[in-house]
């Protein structure tokens, strides 16, 4: 007896590879990323195996010159433009039929010694890595603009936080420069992820490498590649590439997360730090006066998206055997894409609202200049001039202040060297060396700031020499970034140069 949803299933699927929804859930997704994502990485790859196969004798020059020719008549355009019909598997055997059509069988000849895995693996490094140098490009334009707001507000005093309370006097370009250095490590993991995906995995073919006496260390050369992965099965199982390139880029969308969180709360009325421009803020349909600072809220929202997409990259890696394998391949690669190339476009983006903001500095000064956050210094000039130890003088200072609190007066204007004698009496049995003058530069925070001139200080003196070694550092990250471009495109260029022998020729 014939089951009636069996039937139901193979009318519906068909009984015949793609079933419908296998291709419109697997197959087709994965055709139009590869059209667009793949094609030129494809081509490249074609045109450097082919050189190879030719400088090894194991084609003929004859043949290289129809093979190339097939492969340069490819209208990648149309390509790019075209569906997934389920007629060929994937990009590779369409493109393979094509070159084949053209050139005859003998352009079957391109796939000795290759396989899809290790041509496949070469693909997905070779999109990664551009879209990694795209995204220390723009990290490394936000890092730039970070340092030039580090100069402009070396004394733009304001109030540093700890456990989201008022600490210490420190200043805006303190702060920048802390938000310059976490970056500076973020750009560094991602070139050490770099490192690792520019790798070359031709040549490994299937998992074994081949019989045929290729040159793996010639196909790293015109690729571009820095390395060959040695061991042709950890070239096309290891996903320790992309799962790399996914820790680098999640942590720095949390550590950027972080200051998001502070600007917003900085741009509120009540903080009143800073004031965006025009184009990154949006009005209330309902509240005349409203100027919702959203440009900030989505990079904050889009974050975490990052650390998300980053998240689906470990976590469809995790416990996969350890070979070619689809959960490292076709549907795992968009995650990491979206995720670098939104990361990318948040740096743009924050790059353009912190340069184009309106700090409020004498809002961020009068809140130092009132705050309890001076008496750490108080407390140092007590050591430095009564001969108290530190501990006795912290007690002396939080004396006067919970005194001053418990009074109702709560700003530091009301702290007067008359108070502070009276708990230093109390506590020491005498009264302060301090003077009246001593007293009111110890609880300034323009002084405060001033002599915290050790390194990684904020004193303006201090910050001078600190922006120039971040721009020392800046030229030495352009030269790492303009070098690694240059390579690549210096081995795209070599491959075209040797190629046009074959595709020029009329005969």
């Amino acid at each position: 007896m014939k089951s009636v949803l069996r039937e139901q299933v193979i009318n519906k699927e068909g009984a015949v590879f793609p079933s419908k929804t296998y291709m419109s859930m697997v197959l087709e997704p994965a055709y139009d990323e590869a059209k667009t994502q793949f094609i030129d990485s494809m081509l490249e790859i074609h045109y450097a195996h082919l050189i190879m196969l030719v400088e090894q004798g194991i084609i003929e020059d004859a043949e290289a010159k129809k093979i190339a020719k097939a492969v340069q008549k490819l209208d990648v355009e149309t390509i790019k433009l075209s569906s997934y019909t389920g007629e060929f598997e994937d990009l590779f055997f369409e493109v393979e039929h094509s070159l084949i059509e053209e050139a005859g069988d003998i352009a079957g000849n391109l796939h000795i010694a290759r396989s899809r895995n290790d041509m496949g693996i070469a693909i997905y490094r070779m999109t990664l890595r551009t879209k990694l140098l795209v995204l220390i490009e723009k990290a490394i334009k936000l890092r730039e603009a970070l340092i030039e707001l580090t100069a402009e507000h070396k004394e733009t005093v304001m109030i540093g936080y700890t456990h989201t309370q008022q600490a210490q006097p420190t200043t805006l370009s303190h702060y920048l420069n802390a938000m310059t250095d976490v970056l500076t490590r973020d750009i560094q993991r991602m070139q050490a992820a770099f490192r690792t995906v520019n790798r070359s995995s031709m040549g490994a073919a299937a998992l074994t490498t081949s019989g045929f006496a290729i040159n793996r260390e010639r196909m790293k050369e015109l690729l571009g590649f820095e390395e060959v992965i040695d061991n042709a099965w950890d070239a096309v199982a290891g996903a320790d590439y992309i799962a790399e390139t996914a820790t680098s880029v999640q942590l720095s969308a949390l550590n950027l997360g972080r200051s998001m969180q502070d600007f917003l709360l900085w741009g509120t009325q009540e903080y009143g730090a800073f004031l965006l421009s025009a184009p990154y803020v949006q009005i209330s349909s309902i509240m005349p006066q409203k100027r919702n600072p959203v440009s900030m809220e989505h990079m904050r929202a889009l974050l975490s998206s990052v650390a998300g997409d980053c998240q689906t990259v470990l976590l469809m890696v995790h416990n996969t055997p350890f070979g070619d394998i689809v959960d490292t391949e076709d549907d795992m690669q968009p995650y990491i894409w979206k995720a670098v190339e939104k990361l990318g476009g948040i740096y743009e983006l924050l790059t353009s609202v912190l340069l184009t903001m309106e700090v409020n500095k004498e809002v961020l000064l009068k809140r130092a200049q009132e705050s309890f956050a001076n008496v750490t210094e108080l407390a140092d000039t007590i050591v430095r001039k009564d001969g108290l130890s530190f501990r006795q003088a912290h007690h002396v200072v939080s004396s006067t202040v919970k005194e001053l609190m418990r009074s109702g007066q709560i700003t530091l204007h009301s702290l007067t060297l008359e108070l502070l004698n009276k708990q230093f009496m109390k506590i020491v049995g005498k009264q302060s060396s301090l003077s009246e003058e001593e007293l009111k530069q110890c609880l300034s925070p323009e002084y405060f700031v001033q002599i915290r001139s050790l390194e990684g200080g904020p004193s303006p003196t201090r910050m001078e020499k600190t922006i120039e070694v971040r721009q020392k550092e800046q030229s030495d990250l352009i030269f790492w970034l303009n070098e690694r471009k240059d390579n690549l495109s210096k081995a795209a260029l070599n491959v075209k140069t040797i190629t046009s022998k074959w595709t020029d020729s009329q005969n």
